[in-house]
């Protein structure tokens, strides 16, 4: 039986791999995680469908909620912080 974000996630992640993404994925954070500054050896392209999250980058920090966008470049610095609910996004990454 197909969950109603199926039909949301597959159209994501056909736009992403069209876009030259290598891999899509949906992730999920524990309530009031707190990931330090770090890099990825990736470029990232994300959206929030669950929860909240802070994203601190390129001098600022985002609030970012269900429906949110976020990217990143590849070896961008950048911290995160996550909510009482924690958070789920999904995100296509690009080695």
């Amino acid at each position: 039986m197909s969950r109603p974000d199926d039909a949301r996630f597959d159209a994501f992640e056909r736009e992403a791999l069209a876009e030259g993404f290598d891999e899509v994925l949906a992730r999920s954070w524990d309530p009031l995680t707190v990931l330090d500054t770090h890099t990825h050896p990736f470029a990232v392209k994300a959206v929030v469908v669950a929860g909240e999250m802070w994203l601190g980058c390129r001098g600022d920090t985002r609030n970012l909620l269900p429906g949110d966008t976020f990217t990143l470049d590849r070896d961008e610095p950048h911290d995160e912080r996550y909510g009482p609910q924690g958070a789920t996004y999904w995100v296509a990454r690009r080695g």
